[in-house]
């Protein structure tokens, strides 16, 4: 396999400007098998944005004939994970029985509650061949009342979520509202995730509908309030602020965010809670087998980490 970085900023463009808080350069994280990912949350500068507590890019990578994702089961608690791809396919097994493939412009949105375990792996077809990946995989956090609430999984289709493609804009409203256009996907917390393309020279008027807002830029280079940003940067938004997006040239984005979560959270591996304790005990829990085991997929799993 073959992993491709985000490029390298632009010479001259803007690290900040009025309307944008904090930018924040995700730091790349290797997977294994070498495959490496863009984390950009958690960061020592912005914990959460919105729900949002996990932020990772990866991609565009191509596997060669035999390789492929293999990330073996391994839990969650407290948190929902959602997983959106631009080009390739996971194959998603879960310790409720769940066994799906998701695609381009799918989410596979798992709330993992009281506690899951999950795989993802390339599927056989697609590693004898060696095909492309590339995508996002977020987490967010759960209102305290909910942390403990029963695992569940939602496979949604592509067809299932608003298109508006007008003045050279093209988005797709995954969560919540924007632009206009609502999501069916329903969430515990105010939510905002949007899929956004814009073609050279188009803007996107972005409106303070939610209280955190971040821009994750993807391909392209945009301006905002007359400064450039390139790609590969998570730019968080000012509060309140209403706000024009211009593409120099095609530009690819997604818009994420929602209203503050009820208190800060913990994270620990692959465990969110708003109890330190709660954690330790989720981390006993798997190093004594009390999860679930993940049906088609029992034999294999990511031990606890020493550190």
């Amino acid at each position: 396999m073959s992993f491709f970085p985000a490029k390298d900023p632009v010479p001259g463009d803007a690290q900040s400007c009025e309307a944008v808080a904090q930018v924040i350069v995700p730091r790349a994280v290797d997977l294994g098998d070498g495959f490496a990912v863009r984390r950009a949350l958690p960061s020592a500068r912005s914990r959460m944005v919105g729900p949002f507590i996990f932020f990772d890019h990866f991609g565009p990578a191509e596997f060669r004939s035999g390789q492929g994702i293999d990330v073996r089961p391994h839990p969650h608690i407290g948190l929902a994970t959602v997983t959106y791809l631009f080009a390739g396919e996971i194959v998603h097994r879960d310790s409720l029985g769940t066994a799906v493939a998701i695609r381009p412009g799918e989410v596979n949105w798992m709330t993992a509650g009281s506690g899951i375990v999950h795989s993802e792996r390339t599927g056989a077809d697609r590693r004898a061949s060696g095909r492309p990946i590339h995508g996002l995989q977020m987490w967010v956090a759960l209102p305290a009342a909910k942390e403990e609430m029963e695992a569940g999984f939602h496979h949604h289709g592509a067809a299932e979520f608003p298109l508006i493609a007008e003045r050279g804009i093209t988005a797709r409203v995954l969560v919540g509202t924007l632009l206009g256009a609502r999501s069916p996907v329903p969430t515990l917390h105010e939510t905002v995730l949007g899929d956004v393309r814009l073609g050279a020279g188009a803007t996107l008027p972005l409106d303070p509908d939610y209280e955190e807002r971040a821009l994750y830029l993807i391909d392209g280079a945009i301006a905002i309030a007359g400064d450039r940003f390139a790609p590969g940067q998570l730019l968080v938004f000012r509060p309140g602020d209403a706000m024009a997006i211009t593409a120099l040239g095609d530009a690819h984005f997604v818009i994420l965010g929602g209203a503050p979560m009820d208190g800060p959270r913990h994270i620990w591996w692959n465990f969110v809670s708003s109890r330190r304790e709660r954690i330790e005990q989720a981390k006993a829990d798997w190093k004594a087998g009390r999860f679930g085991k993940v049906p088609g997929d029992e034999i294999e799993f990511i031990p606890l980490p020493e550190t």
